[in-house]
């Protein structure tokens, strides 16, 4: 894939997280509470966790105009979704009121994680051979 395609796929998969953590998250707690909310219904988690990935949908949106300057910031969303998808598949499958996540939100985390591995920005490593 071209530097060219593979920025502009980044930047594009960059605001659609960004837009999606700032509002699709809350909304798919609502519309489908099975497949993106833990039961039973705990007020004060959920808008502690909107609230923290609205921030870092924030981010994400503004790292979409010089991703290669944000590498840190993708990879980290990356990582994290990655981690925090697997921590929910084993939840879920211990938990069996807790299954639909398995097609719900933990998909859609290691989706995330892995589109952004796989654009994330390569950074130029030098003559001397330390990255920069």
């Amino acid at each position: 894939m071209s530097e060219a395609t593979r920025d502009r796929i980044l930047r594009t998969l960059l605001i659609a997280t960004g837009l999606i953590f700032i509002g699709g998250i809350a909304s798919l707690m609502r519309l489908w509470p099975a497949g993106f909310a833990w039961t039973p219904a705990q007020g004060e988690y959920e808008l502690m966790f909107v609230g923290v990935y609205a921030t870092l949908g924030i981010f994400l949106l503004a790292a979409s105009r010089a991703p290669e300057q944000h590498q840190s910031l993708i990879l980290f969303t990356a990582w994290s979704s990655l981690v925090h998808g697997l921590i929910m598949a084993g939840q879920a499958m211990v938990d069996a009121s807790e299954r639909m996540h398995l097609v719900g939100d933990v998909p859609a985390l290691v989706l995330i994680g892995a589109a952004l591995l796989i654009v994330a920005p390569r950074r130029a490593v030098p003559a001397g051979g330390r990255r920069v």
